[in-house]
């Protein structure tokens, strides 16, 4: 596999001191009924070398939970699209911008949560303070997809939720790949990112948001869902 960044990302990083290399691997589009382990072994078994990181998109993951869902088939109840219009909407992901997520926010986390994060975030934001909601509503709300004028087809049609259990699947294809090497399963995008589950300590995931904090697997149509960190 030759070691290629995504468009407009750097293949290296340097975080205290080690510098990375963070190699997008490139795959088919993967569809809802797929096996995330068939998957993993076709595109990632022979990429991996002793050491290495392998890091998981959190949307393939979910997607091969059975958890996308078309938007024809959410109907959004008045208070989703109450609270999704005041939403903050970014060029790197609409969040619960629209109805139909706000609608799967409030089946994922319950009611009361997201009106309560509604109601401190409103509170706070006019002091100034940001980020208030989803500390609140949490890692579902946060994990939430819905379509964007990057995404891929048919999920540009479609909302996809978290993924179930991520640090079980994580030592699941650890185990399944086998040797010596880490795996994380991660949602990341161009304003931040979270480690959802991994096969690491707490300060191996922070180092390793530090290493994916400029989104090199990209925001579009790069259809790079996994990516390897090695060291350099």
């Amino acid at each position: 596999m030759s070691a290629e960044a995504n468009a407009g990302k750097a293949l290296t990083v340097t975080v205290e001191g080690t510098s990375y290399a963070r190699i997008p691997i490139r795959t088919r589009v993967v569809m809802p009924g797929d096996d995330l382990d068939a998957f993993i072994l076709e595109y990632a078994k022979d990429a991996v070398q002793p050491g290495d990181l392998l890091f998981v998109t959190e949307k393939i993951v979910a997607i091969t939970q059975g958890r996308s869902f078309k938007l024809d088939t959410i109907k959004p109840r008045k208070l989703a699209l109450f609270l999704s219009k005041y939403v903050t909407r970014t060029p790197y992901g609409i969040g619960l911008g629209m109805p139909e997520t706000m609608e799967m926010a409030l089946r994922e986390c319950g009611t009361p949560r997201i009106l309560f994060a509604a109601a401190v975030s409103a509170v706070t934001k006019a002091f100034g303070r940001k980020g208030d909601f989803y500390r609140i509503a949490g890692d579902k709300a946060r994990a939430i997809d819905g379509p964007t004028k990057g995404t891929i087809p048919p999920y540009n049609q479609a909302v996809v939720l978290g993924p179930e259990r991520p640090r079980e699947v994580a030592a699941r294809l650890k185990s399944l790949l086998g040797g010596d090497l880490q795996v994380a399963v991660v949602d990341i995008n161009d304003l931040g990112g979270n480690i959802l589950g991994s096969t690491m300590d707490k300060a191996g995931e922070k180092r390793l948001v530090a290493i994916l904090k400029d989104n090199p697997l990209g925001q579009g149509h790069e259809s790079t869902p996994l990516g390897i960190v090695r060291h350099n």
